[in-house]
Formats: C-alpha cells, sequence, structure tokens
C-alpha cells in the first residue's frame, strides 16, 4: 500500500478514536466519576469540550492520575505564550517548580482564573503561614484578601512579585496632595512610604509599623539637625557596630551616605532589629545572583531562613563575612565532618592558592549542579583540581 495513503488511513483512524473518546466522557468517564464534580462557575476548557483525553490517558500512565505527562507540560500545551514570559525576573516558587495545581483547580472553580480556594488570598496563606490574616488596622486591599493589587501571582521584574515601585503603588489608591498636607515637615516629595508603614497592617493607626526607633518616638530633631544623616550619626547610638564596620569585608557601602539605611528603617519597622524587611528579602536586593543560585541549581544548601546563621551580618574578616572561617562555620551544624573525610584545617595546604583547606573549597553552600553542593563532578573532576598527578 501507498506509504501516503498509509500516512492518511492513520491520521483519520487517530482523529476518530479521539473524537470516541471525547463524545464518550459523558457517558464512559462519568459512569464512575460524579459529573457534578467537574462543573461550577468557571470550567477548563478541556473539560467542558468533554476531552478528558487531552491530560488523561484512559488506560495506563507513568505519571499520577493516569496524566499523560508532567502537570506544567500539560498546562503549556496550551499556554504556551507563558513559557517566555514565567522564566525571566523573579519567579514564583510554585511556577518554577511547576506546581501549577497549588494554586488552580484543574477541572472548574467557583473563581476566576480557576483558583482552587474559594475566599479570595487563601491560596497565598497556604504558603506564606507567618502572615496574620488580620490585624489590628488592616490594609484595606490585604483585608479583601486582594493580594493582586500590589503583587503579581507568577513572575515579577521586582522584588517580592511587586506589579510596580512600592511608592507608586501607594499613589494609585493615596492622593499625594492629601498625604502630603498629613505630614507637614517631610523634607521634600514623600517617598519611601514602607520606612514607616506596613503595607499588609499593624498594631498602630495608619499603618506606622509596630516598633518605633527611639530617637524618632521622641522627635525628629535628634537626627535631623541639620543636612543629611550619614553613618556617623547612627554611630553614636550604636559604637558596638564601628568594630564590625571597620573589619576586613563589611556593609560599609558608602561613606558619602547612610549605609545604614540600606537595611535599616531609621522610623519605625517590625522587628527591634529595625529591618525594612525579611533579612533574606533584604539581602536578595543586593545579592541577587547568590540568591539564583538557590533558585536555579540541582543542589543547594537547605533554607536555613537566615542569612545570619553563617554570616555576620555588618563585618567580618573572614571571607564571604563569615562568622568564622571555612570549616567553623559549617562545623556548628555539620559537627562530624573533617573527622573521617578529606583532612582539612591549617596543616593541610590547597596547593592552587596555598591557603589551608576548608569545606569551601570543594563545596559552595548557595548552590550547584553537582551532590552535596559539589563545585564539580565528586568523581573525578573536583579530585583532580589538586591531585594531578594521579
Amino acid at each position: 500500500m501507498n506509504k501516503n495513503i498509509q500516512l492518511s488511513l492513520l491520521i483519520l483512524l487517530t482523529c476518530f478514536f479521539t473524537s470516541i473518546v471525547s463524545a464518550e466522557a459523558n457517558t464512559t468517564c462519568f459512569k464512575c466519576h460524579k459529573k457534578a464534580n467537574f462543573s461550577g462557575k468557571v470550567v477548563h476548557s478541556p473539560v467542558a469540550e468533554n476531552k478528558c483525553s487531552s491530560c488523561h490517558n484512559p488506560h495506563v500512565a507513568r505519571y499520577k492520575n493516569l496524566l499523560s505527562s508532567e502537570v506544567s507540560e500539560l498546562c503549556y500545551q496550551c499556554h504556551q505564550d507563558k513559557i517566555e514570559s514565567f522564566s525571566k525576573g523573579i519567579v514564583h516558587k510554585p511556577v518554577k517548580k511547576g506546581e501549577c495545581l497549588s494554586c488552580h483547580a484543574p477541572h472548574a472553580s467557583s473563581n476566576k482564573g480557576l483558583l482552587n480556594e474559594s475566599a479570595p488570598g487563601e491560596n497565598c496563606f497556604k504558603c506564606h503561614k507567618t502572615l496574620l490574616k488580620k490585624y489590628d488596622y488592616t490594609h484595606q486591599p490585604y483585608e479583601k484578601g486582594d493580594c493582586g493589587a500590589c503583587h503579581r501571582a507568577h513572575q515579577s521584574e521586582r522584588a517580592q512579585l511587586l506589579n510596580d515601585e512600592p511608592d507608586k503603588l501607594c499613589s494609585k489608591c493615596h492622593q499625594e496632595n492629601i498625604l502630603q498636607q498629613k505630614h507637614q515637615g517631610f523634607p521634600g516629595r514623600l517617598r519611601v512610604c514602607l520606612s514607616c508603614h506596613n503595607p499588609h497592617g499593624s498594631e498602630r493607626k495608619n499603618l506606622i509599623r509596630n516598633v518605633l526607633h527611639a530617637p524618632y518616638k521622641e522627635g525628629c530633631s535628634d537626627c535631623h539637625e541639620k543636612g543629611p544623616v550619614k553613618t556617623d550619626k547612627c554611630l553614636e547610638c550604636h559604637e558596638e557596630i564601628m568594630d564590625q564596620l571597620l573589619s576586613a569585608h563589611n556593609h560599609l557601602t558608602d561613606k558619602a551616605v547612610n549605609s545604614c539605611v540600606k537595611c535599616h528603617s531609621p522610623h519605625a519597622a517590625d522587628s527591634n532589629s529595625m529591618l525594612k524587611n525579611r533579612q533574606n528579602q533584604i539581602c536578595r536586593s543586593c545579592h541577587a545572583n547568590t540568591f539564583a543560585g538557590y533558585d536555579n541549581t540541582l543542589h543547594s544548601h537547605p533554607d536555613t531562613g537566615s542569612c545570619s546563621d553563617c554570616h555576620a551580618l555588618h563585618g567580618s574578616n573572614n571571607m564571604a563575612m563569615l562568622k568564622g572561617n571555612g570549616i567553623e562555620v559549617c562545623d556548628s551544624c555539620h559537627k562530624t565532618q573533617g573527622q573521617f573525610t578529606h583532612p582539612v584545617g591549617g596543616t593541610v595546604l590547597d596547593p592552587r592558592t596555598g591557603q589551608q583547606v576548608t569545606c569551601v573549597s570543594c563545596h559552595y553552600p548557595h548552590g550547584t549542579n553537582f551532590k552535596f553542593n559539589l563545585k564539580l563532578s565528586g568523581g573525578k573532576d573536583l579530585c583532580i583540581q589538586c591531585h594531578k598527578s594521579y
């Protein structure tokens, strides 16, 4: 039989059986699966068109629920326009992991976008467990569960998946001329709203953050005597920080401005450390490439939740501002390492540098594509960097 005729027949048969499977969804699939579970205010297109086989194999499959591919691969078959945009900038963790169903229902939902929770914002609270659902004074969009008023759900070019710069977001609802009247004496145009206000909620009126900086609590004149407030002014009260800032590796980023306010709020904050945000978010704002190591490599150090577990935040005489050398910091958790593995310490020198071999001579804790966070393959490639004669 002519090959073209064979091919044509194969295509016709495929289309025929596909149409049968689609048409039979109402009678075959719903013999076991209650049809009511696949209906709602919003119904996913393949379900509405009785095309169960678009996602499921009716006989056998490698994936749970008889899915014919990974969930994200199935989604991108139709939503191909999202593939490129969801790979740029800062990508929401569930999106990066391909966990579409952590937020979306696959068949039907009572919510726009097939969101799988009935109450607005509930999807967000499933992961963001440290956020309170209600404060003494709650920001109106947050109270309504309208997280999308400020944040993007999938991807953004801005930290914390914001839709726009923070001050611009505020000005969309709050008229600038009215706010300016309420901030008499503010030098120049209103800016850095989040220096004083919590965008979600607070125990204080007007969403003022819960912890007030002592000088700010007493008034402005202690710091704003004349001219810009520089780092020296902060060190008048925080003398104990001076030695740390004078270390070989430090966060005294620019003596011409106030380096302290890069991370700390001079007015109000949500903790006694007066940090502007969660510690990891502040670190990410400058060390984006380091955090990308966590996000984009196969093996990364478990997230301890705090950079300061390993790093001295103001300054250190150790490389990378570590709290100890490349052995001491690791040994604080990995007690037995170095006792039975590759020799490390002062008497073991790295022939490439002449410096002592430490844990970080071979491991990169933030993220690599090799097991155990090794810098190269542990089979051979890493060893021959030093043991060239073997």
